[in-house]
């Protein structure tokens, strides 16, 4: 098996400031790893790169004029040709996280990602149905979000705007606002879960369904061994594995065309009895064990008792 190769991604719109963060990335001498770099443009903004002022040598550009060029067969060309040991990511804010996933080689690993929006184009881009599905694809993948000219949204209204756009694709994502003279600040804003997570059985409000799959899937260790109960649809698919089914629900992520099933893979020994898109009260035990679905670990339920659902009144949940 090849080596693995570490992949740092930036994600953002273009003049968000991925260049300035990737380049002042570069200027620390604590992200020296020994290694070569493959520093892989995916948009070139007016903002160029000053390799004079890296702490370190062995930085092998390469830019990708076309997403027509994000293929794997590039990509390992262009990671042969470096020598890379690692790989640091500025990429294109157009093109879906999905399309660069698709093109990595088998042996490259997202170890950061770290995604940059500009404060007085936020509220524009998050309130338009194409480019929020955009901003909220780089936010589900981050784990912080880095705002700059962040006097634009530095009052009560548009910090509660941002945290909430922010939480619709993440509860594990920090926010950090940067202002013009350098100074930092973060969201401190609390996020109290709607459900008792230490009661014995864990009730899921129909309308809390998309904060709970959320929260089990970014943090799956608080829910091991715990008893859960909820209202779901039934999902027969061969990839929830033998004996088994996937009940979960419709959620959606900013618009209709983002709606998407999502549920996690639930062992049950009478799941011939159930009927696809059937409406059930779930109440399941909680494990974290490697499953094909996930493509490594990720929560597993084990059926106690299935019995007939009803429908809930919005039956497309979100994630907020």
């Amino acid at each position: 098996m090849s080596k693995e190769i570490p992949v740092y991604l930036f994600v953002g719109f273009l003049e968000s400031g991925k260049t300035k963060f990737i380049q002042e990335t570069f200027e620390d001498p604590q992200f020296d790893s020994g290694d070569k770099t493959l520093l892989l443009i995916c948009e070139e903004g007016e903002e160029e790169y000053d390799p004079e002022k890296f702490a370190f040598g062995g930085v092998y550009p390469a830019t990708l004029e076309d997403k027509s060029e994000l293929t794997k067969e590039n990509l390992e060309m262009l990671a042969k040709k470096s020598g890379c040991g690692r790989v640091v990511v500025e990429y294109n804010g157009m093109w879906m996280l999905n399309d660069l996933a698709a093109a990595m080689p088998d042996n490259w690993v997202i170890y950061q990602c770290i995604a940059t929006a500009d404060g007085s184009t936020f509220k524009l881009y998050a309130n338009d149905n194409a480019m929020r599905s955009l901003l909220l694809d780089k936010v589900a993948a981050s784990e912080l979000i880095v705002l700059n000219r962040a006097e634009n949204v530095n009052d009560e209204e548009s910090r509660e705007f941002v945290h909430k756009v922010v939480r619709q694709a993440s509860r594990r994502c920090d926010i950090a606002y940067e202002f013009a003279d350098g100074s930092v600040a973060y969201d401190d804003i609390p996020d109290p879960l709607p459900f008792d997570i230490e009661a014995p059985v864990i009730e899921i409000a129909d309308q809390d369904f998309g904060v709970w799959y959320m929260d089990c899937s970014e943090t799956p260790e608080k829910y091991k061994n715990k008893i859960v109960r909820f209202t779901a649809q039934v999902c027969q698919t061969p990839r929830a594995g033998k004996d088994s089914f996937v009940p979960g629900r419709f959620a959606m992520t900013c618009c209709v065309q983002d709606i998407q099933f999502v549920g996690f893979p639930c062992k049950y020994d009478k799941v011939k009895e159930l009927k696809q898109r059937d409406w059930i009260t779930l109440t399941a035990r909680v494990s974290v064990k490697y499953h094909p679905v996930f493509r490594g670990e990720g929560p597993v339920l084990t059926a106690l008792e299935v019995a007939p659902g009803t429908k809930p009144v919005q039956d497309v949940v979100t994630f907020s």
